[in-house]
């Protein structure tokens, strides 16, 4: 979800890797050990959850995160918890990086030492309040003066133990002061509007005579205001801190008035101090990105560049592999790439340029594509993309089974535990690699036709290329196929949405048996046993030596790699897209029903969104996909509950509150991408709620009534290939931008080896050049439109940077933004210190 800004569309997004947690302090007790599991958290919402590692100090999870951030955060929060015997969680400790502060470890394993967790450091959330000094003349006529301290209103406030009741304590800090006051009670809201003013004598009163306006610099120095946030509790403990403010008086300036939001901030005394290592610390490899999007024209001449690559001759002068020359990591380059190729129809093409110059250049048949090359990392990003229901229709259920049933598989004698019997694991793996085997030879006529038409391309370049070899065009598939696609998601199903969770340690082994074996049988080789450094692996792979086995994946590979053998059509089998618990509201089909909230397990496949009281069992209500007109967010006030969404159907709405931010949105994207093409969506609805007899947003009666605001942009049908093309191309951009001096260099190669034949430099020797001109020609436009979009974002952000209001709603004053406001202040013509 993108946030505009000033002409552009800004997206956030962070990749994170869970690596482990080491030295976590001992449960106090006979059993030493802990079941520890990580949560990720934007501020104090969580968004994801590692699975529990059992009897561990030093638990491995092992674990990858990736979600677009759908709104504005202060911190990426992360918490280790335990959980005891009673299946009590109790906290042991955090990490808290700042969002400024994550560039600082953009892509780097970081060990981060874990703080305490106290309620006091728990903040989240803004302030609004008014502070205006004024001149009092008292009944005795001598003069004082007095601030008046308005609190207006709060937004975003945490939610504690499922409620929100929050008021506001006032009180103006210095010598010999304790003046305290408290607004009313909000119930039931974490965005309060309070609107209350207080006031408090700030100086001694002064002669009648004396009408300067002034206030003792001393005094001022001493004084501020502290404005605090609780949650009014019904526990015996005592109400809950929410976050503060203090503001000093200096802020009022001459004018004697100051408006503006801060953010809520943990008490001074919220953190204790902590020694190094004291709880632990956890390895984080954290990578957030915001891209700065522009409208679409701006990247005309660089997409124009990049979508003609596959005509440029030879391939390697065009703009998409130079992008692969320059990037540290093929794959930095492959994944923007397939995705503006997707997004324009013009990957094939592009594709199939890159790998037959690879192919021409392969000495021996036996190392075609085995090497990280730019092609055979952007194929790779292709089946990833276009691929991705075909392996949930052919393998999950598969790989649910195994992850369930957990029986032995291990066949190594070395690791046999004393109560496991060889004979019986060996059995219990070869039918699960039968089983899959065949899934997998069977479901050729599933299989996407973005890859079948690679397969061909790659299959014709190989066959034409090395005539003598009768398996090349089997192999060259197979690597694919089978080493690079089915492979690797039956040994990490974590990494290709088949679980929720990387597997347990005796699971993952499991998985890793049958991975190399898939990979062995898809491989064609022809010694097979000599495949397995292990003995027992080549003794275990005697089960499959049979031709039938052979005949199999040749049929297949035959299948997915002819061209033109099918039109696209709809898969009949039912796919299941996204499952989960989530809370919904009673649609109100009985007419007298209590219409209460209730938490049910939702699934989502291309035929139908359906509930349920628990997993597995029978649906409680069917929506046939047809039959969803819109998916559109709820606005919060209609129940008071945040992450709330409504499923659109002809005869009413149904209600849906997702767990966070990060599902809400998930939610309401692959719902709106599978209802994309049904003939009656709508193109109005209401934001809010029907409720007590008309329409919260708009307040007609009929509910009946036509909605009031335009639905939301529509969105792609196909389900897997949703790209944002001028997304992809400023992505590309700041790769190139990144490069520059890489460029630069690779631009100096071109000409030195157009002017003379002798030694190349070695800085220029990385660098694949096969037509010195025309390469140059092209990184001359390159660095040109580079430049070009370089000058319009130093543009934009300094437009941003002279309209910014530090204090404003949009850029509330922080602990680091203080000392920017009061220079801010000073610059105005309005206000003057």
């Amino acid at each position: 979800m993108a946030v505009e800004e000033e002409g552009l569309r800004v997206f956030q997004s962070v990749k994170i890797k869970i690596g482990e947690a080491k030295n976590i302090p001992p449960y106090p007790g006979p059993n030493r050990m802990r079941d520890c599991y990580c949560t990720v958290n934007l501020d104090q919402e969580e968004v994801f959850r590692t699975k529990i590692i059992e009897k561990s100090l030093c638990p491995f999870y092992g674990e990858d995160f990736y979600c677009e951030i759908p709104r504005s955060f202060r911190h990426l929060s992360f918490y280790i918890f335990d959980r005891d015997v009673f299946r009590r969680d109790s906290s042991i400790g955090k990490v808290a990086v700042q969002k400024e502060d994550l560039q600082r470890y953009h892509g780097k394993d970081t060990w981060f030492p874990l703080q305490h967790v106290s309620a006091d450091s728990e903040v989240q959330g803004k302030v609004h309040i008014e502070l205006r000094l004024s001149e009092v003349i008292t009944d005795s006529g001598v003069i004082c003066h007095k601030l008046a301290t308005r609190v207006l209103e709060c937004q975003g406030l945490p939610i504690v133990n499922g409620q929100c009741d929050p008021y506001a304590a006032v009180s103006l800090l210095g010598p010999s002061r304790s003046e305290a006051k408290k607004t009313k009670v909000k119930r039931k809201t974490n965005n309060p509007q309070f609107e209350e003013t207080f006031y408090f004598e700030v100086t001694r009163p002064l002669s009648h005579t004396k009408r300067q306006f002034d206030v003792e610099e001393e005094d001022v120095d001493k004084l501020a205001l502290r404005v605090d946030l609780w949650n009014a509790s019904n526990l015996k403990f005592g109400d809950e801190f929410l976050g503060g403010v203090r503001v000093p008086l200096r802020a009022l300036g001459q004018a004697g008035v100051h408006d503006a939001w801060y953010f809520l901030q943990p008490r001074d005394n919220g953190g204790k101090t902590v020694k190094v290592d004291e709880l632990g610390s956890l390895r984080l490899n954290i990578v957030y990105t915001e891209d700065h999007v522009f409208s679409s024209d701006h990247y005309s001449t660089l997409r124009d560049l990049l979508l003609t690559s596959a005509s440029v001759k030879p391939v390697s002068a065009s703009a998409a592999h130079i992008l692969g020359e320059v990037c540290r990591e093929k794959q930095e380059a492959a994944i923007p790439l397939v995705r503006l190729f997707l997004h324009y129809g013009n990957i094939l093409p592009f594709l199939s340029a890159v790998a037959h110059a690879e192919v021409n250049r392969t000495q021996d048949p036996n190392t075609i594509f085995r090497g990280n090359s730019l092609t055979s990392k952007c194929i790779d990003e292709t089946m990833k993309l276009a691929g991705n229901h075909y392996l949930q229709v052919t393998l999950r259920s598969m790989i649910e089974e195994i992850c369930t049933d957990h029986k032995p598989c291990e066949i190594d004698p070395v690791k046999l535990k004393e109560s496991e019997n060889l004979e019986t694991n060996r059995e219990n793996l070869r039918q699960y690699v039968d089983r899959i085997f065949n899934m997998i030879t069977t479901s050729g006529v599933r299989c996407p036709t973005v890859m079948c038409d690679i397969f061909f391309s790659l299959r014709e370049s190989a066959a034409t290329r090395f005539q003598v070899d009768q398996d090349v065009s089997y192999t060259v598939v197979s690597s694919f196929i089978f080493l690079r696609f089915f492979a690797p998601a039956i040994l990490s199903p974590n990494l290709f949405q088949l679980r929720p969770h990387h597997p347990d340690p005796a699971t993952s082994r499991t998985l890793t048996l049958i991975s190399k074996t898939i990979q062995t049988l898809g491989s064609l080789a022809k010694s097979k046993s000599a495949s397995f450094k292990e003995t027992y692996m080549a003794a275990f792979y005697d089960y499959f030596n049979e031709q039938k086995y052979a005949d199999a994946v040749k049929n297949f590979l035959d299948l997915i790699s002819s061209s033109g053998r099918w039109d696209q059509k709809s898969i009949e089998t039912p796919i299941m897209l996204k499952e989960g618990f989530m809370i919904k509201r009673a649609q109100g089909r009985n007419r007298f029903g209590l219409k209460n909230f209730k938490k049910r397990w939702f699934r989502l496949t291309n035929h139908e969104f359906t509930y349920h009281k628990t997993k597995g069992e029978g649906a409680l209500c069917r929506i046939p996909i047809e039959n969803i007109l819109a998916v559109e967010r709820l606005e919060e006030e209609s129940f008071k509950m945040k992450n709330m969404f409504q499923v659109i159907q002809p005869e009413r709405a149904l209600y849906i509150q997702a767990n966070n931010c990060v599902e809400a949105r998930d939610w309401i994207d692959i719902l709106t991408k599978v209802s994309q093409c049904n003939r009656k969506r709508l193109s109005t609805y209401h934001p809010s709620a029907y409720l007590n007899g008309h329409w919260l947003c708009c307040k007609m009666s009929a509910d009946t009534e036509p909605g009031c605001t335009p639905c939301t942009g529509g969105l792609p049908a196909n389900i897997q290939l949703d790209v944002d093309g001028d997304r992809e191309a400023e992505r590309i951009y700041s790769l190139f931008s990144t490069y520059m001096n890489k460029l630069v260099n690779m631009q100096e190669a071109c000409g030195s080896r157009s002017v003379y034949d002798g030694p190349e430099q070695e800085e220029y020797s990385s660098f694949l050049i096969d037509d010195p001109r025309e390469t140059y020609k092209t990184l001359k436009s390159i660095i040109s439109s580079v430049q070009t979009l370089q000058q319009q974002h130093t543009k934009h952000r300094r437009d941003v940077f002279r309209k910014t209001k530090i204090g404003s709603q949009e850029h509330p004053i922080g602990d680091k933004s203080f000392q920017c406001y009061i220079h801010q202040q000073s610059e105005s013509s309005t206000y003057s210190i």
